[in-house]
């Protein structure tokens, strides 16, 4: 193993912050701090690239456009697809997606990959560590969504979150997020309605959670977030439930449209 390979390695097993800790041999009151300014800087950088709308990116650099002057106004995947076509959609999902997985990765980077678990004859024991890595992942995830909604580069006007939000899940938890992706799928499918797929979705992540998860759901850190989460994109689809309740929502179709559906 190169030099190189070995640091890479070994940056992401220890963290940044396990390393700071060995290099300087931190005190309580020291490691404190670092994990002070380690949280601020998960969600620093977590909302800075979240306020990255791909969007804009796609419909400012192949088009010349704004995509929000068309259709719904919205900055996102689904407007994009029904102004621009499924090329630029594609693009705009994957990059609103692909920065979620960045900000769980760089929270991990800073905490480490693996913390320690322990098992003891009452179950599993977690150290402080690795609530605090449990702790930043999610936090990550939070402010990545957070900032898709509330981008600071775009007059805090952004997207729904909905891919975002599906790339964080993801990055902590594959098995949850493939089922909440057959959901969508199901769903979309089936109504043609993007919103109400989306709407569901994001309220069964923290149903699904709480009841699957494995990785420490006595200390409820992965549900409060997937709880807020959840609440972030149902709340930015607030004008899609009172038209779906209205019967006024409009229909997307990824394949062909029915004639019945005309």
């Amino acid at each position: 193993m190169s030099f190189w390979t070995w640091g890479f390695h070994n940056l992401f097993e220890n963290g940044i912050l396990n390393m700071i800790r060995q290099r300087i041999g931190a005190t309580e009151e020291q490691d404190a701090l670092l994990c002070g300014i380690g949280f601020a800087l998960c969600v620093i950088v977590a909302y800075l690239l979240g306020s990255v709308n791909w969007a804009l990116v796609v419909s400012r650099a192949f088009f010349h456009d704004d995509v929000r002057r068309h259709g719904s106004g919205n900055a996102g995947a689904t407007n994009v697809l029904r102004t621009y076509g499924k090329k630029a959609a594609t693009l705009t999902f994957l990059g609103d997606g692909l920065k979620g997985v960045v900000s769980v990765l760089f929270a991990g980077l800073v905490f480490g990959y693996p913390a320690h678990v322990y098992e003891t004859a009452s179950g599993k024991l977690y150290d402080i560590h690795y609530i605090h890595l449990l702790t930043a992942v999610y936090l990550a995830a939070l402010f990545c969504v957070l900032g898709h909604i509330f981008p600071c580069f775009s007059k805090f006007k952004g997207g729904k979150g909905v891919a975002t939000t599906a790339f964080c899940v993801l990055a902590l938890n594959p098995a949850i997020f493939l089922i909440v992706v057959l959901m969508w799928m199901i769903l979309v499918l089936g109504t043609h309605y993007v919103s109400l797929g989306s709407v569901v979705a994001a309220a069964f992540f923290p149903i699904l959670l709480h009841t699957f998860d494995s990785s420490g759901p006595r200390y409820g850190v992965g549900t409060v977030f997937a709880l807020l989460m959840a609440a972030l994109v149902i709340w930015s689809h607030r004008a899609n439930i009172k038209r779906l309740l209205n019967h006024t929502e409009s229909k997307t179709y990824f394949f062909h449209k029915k004639k019945d559906d005309a």
